[in-house]
């Protein structure tokens, strides 16, 4: 799968240094996709994208792909 603008993706957290937080996924929701710049593992382009939290949104730009959550990172969605 590729992504394109307006689809939901994963977000991962990066929480907090003192390890309060932890990191946890988030819902984003891609707002541009850069074809230029793929992950050579994975073939898959970053992305920019709106991250929604509970208290708010925040803007991202030039995320990577990651097949398993790692903070910083997007991923799809897991299948339920």
């Amino acid at each position: 799968m590729q992504p394109t603008i307006g689809r939901i993706v994963h977000y991962q957290s990066y929480g907090t240094p003192a390890g309060e937080y932890l990191p946890e996924p988030r819902a984003a929701i891609v707002t541009a996709v850069h074809n230029t710049e793929p992950v050579p593992e994975h073939g898959v382009p970053s992305i920019d994208a709106t991250v929604l939290t509970p208290t708010g949104m925040f803007f991202s730009q030039h995320l990577p792909y990651s097949e398993k959550p790692k903070p910083g990172h997007w991923s799809w969605p897991p299948r339920v």
